[in-house]
């Protein structure tokens, strides 16, 4: 593969444009091939000189993905892709010690928070759940000297809570902890968490990285290529938990717009945030990007050029007339997900079911690229047809 050095001068957005400037050696291709070979030819003198030895720990398509996260991410160790973003994040929790203390959110991604409570704990972590974005109870949690991570997700899904990533690094330091951060939402587009002080950023690379609903893909960039980031190399090798060379490619691809479709969904949902906060049928917009949300001042502090993609809206009327006004939808998907072109509502606490911190009269709102007056006007005629 040609790789030129790129001037220094290049904005990221250029540079994950052209996914870094490579050029295909052999056609002189803009775009990379799909590597799909799982051995590879040894050396006369017994030695791989062209660096690859077999497919389960790496792979040169993955590798061209993980080039541009890590350019995006500014992550000096690089960056790792997985085949989810659930292998993606345990990943992290598997390079701990039995015994470990770990802190995370009282509110998460609902699939890693039951994972943490009822599986992490079988191999002797010890999990404690807090409300991250309150600093105080935060500093509280940690058992310095015991507490080895602590594990954020900014804005939280799907309540959208704000943590301070820095503030929360200078806890965890002192305590002795690395600072993992799930940035799935904000995108390195909106926030840079190894910039901020964290140690490890995750991403379901499924949602806004690739953008397109098509791939199953889940991300880790690292500050430091240190003793820790390699026992999760080794995880990753030894569990074959690899992403696929064609995911890798459709990743890459999805990448390379990022920058686009990440700023007119954004656009999208601030507009949408701002009408919905003033209809009639909505009983309050949870967004960061409002001046009333709890989490404003700090999400305008370490989210760049706007506030994300999602926002969650509580009807009035409760759990029944949410549900409803989702059935009545015609523009906007019921499905799972978010991060896509295409705009997803979703009553979220029926997915999560029992103990979900999840309120029942919420609807969880992932914003596309459409039009966002057909998107107001959808969810308008949805809401307001119970009346």
């Amino acid at each position: 593969m040609s790789r030129q050095t790129p001037p220094s001068a290049w904005s990221k957005r250029s540079l994950a444009a052209q996914a870094l400037g490579h050029v295909e050696p052999v056609t002189k291709a803009v775009v990379q091939p799909i590597h799909l070979a799982t051995t590879y030819i040894r050396d006369p003198d017994n030695q791989y000189s062209s660096g690859f030895v077999y497919g389960r720990p790496d792979n040169a398509t993955v590798r061209e993905a993980e080039g541009v996260l890590a350019m995006l991410e500014e992550a000096e160790a690089g960056a790792l892709l997985f085949g989810s973003g659930m292998a993606a994040a345990t990943a992290v929790f598997a390079a701990l010690d039995p015994g470990d203390h770990v802190v995370a959110p009282t509110v998460m991604y609902w699939a890693l928070r039951r994972w943490l409570a009822e599986e992490a704990t079988r191999w002797g972590l010890r999990v404690d759940f807090v409300a991250t974005d309150d600093l105080p109870a935060l500093k509280a949690a940690m058992r310095p000297g015991e507490t080895k991570l602590v594990w954020l997700e900014t804005p939280s899904n799907p309540l959208w809570t704000v943590t301070d990533i820095a503030a929360a690094a200078e806890i965890a330091h002192a305590a002795g902890a690395r600072l993992a951060v799930d940035s799935t939402v904000a995108s390195p587009v909106v926030t840079r968490p190894l910039a901020l002080g964290a140690d490890v950023v995750m991403h379901a690379a499924t949602k806004v990285l690739n953008g397109h609903s098509d791939v199953i893909a889940g991300a880790l960039a690292g500050a430091r290529a240190d003793a820790f980031w390699t026992r999760i190399q080794r995880v990753r090798a030894s569990q074959g938990a690899i992403l696929g060379p064609f995911e890798a490619y459709l990743l890459l691809r999805g990448m390379r717009t990022l920058h686009l479709r990440i700023a007119a969904q954004m656009a999208g949902a601030a507009a949408l945030a701002r009408r919905l906060s003033e209809h009639p049928e909505v009983a309050g917009v949870l967004y960061p990007g409002l001046p009333g949300h709890p989490g404003h001042a700090v999400a305008a502090r370490q989210m760049e050029g706007g506030f994300g993609t999602m926002l969650s809206i509580r009807v009035k009327g409760g759990e029944s007339a949410a549900i409803a006004a989702a059935a009545r939808v015609a523009l906007w998907k019921r499905a799972t997900s978010l991060g896509g072109v295409e705009s997803l509502i979703e009553h979220r606490a029926s997915v999560e079911g029992p103990g979900t911190p999840c309120p029942p009269d919420l609807l969880r709102l992932s914003v596309g690229i459409e039009d966002p007056d057909d998107l107001y006007a959808d969810l308008d005629r949805s809401l307001g047809a119970g009346r």
